[in-house]
């Protein structure tokens, strides 16, 4: 991987950490290892 896909993917799971499931109206689907949407709700809500 080179740093430009590193970057990107950091920056794609720092705007997802920033929106909780509760703003975004989707019911919480249990424990989260990680704050914020998953890529599959991004797609859904896409």
């Amino acid at each position: 991987m080179t740093e430009t896909t590193n970057a990107l993917g950091a920056y794609l799971r720092a705007r997802r950490a920033l929106v909780t499931p509760q703003q975004a109206g989707i019911p919480d689907g249990g424990v989260r290892r990680v704050p914020g949407l998953r890529r599959e709700e991004v797609a859904m809500l896409a």
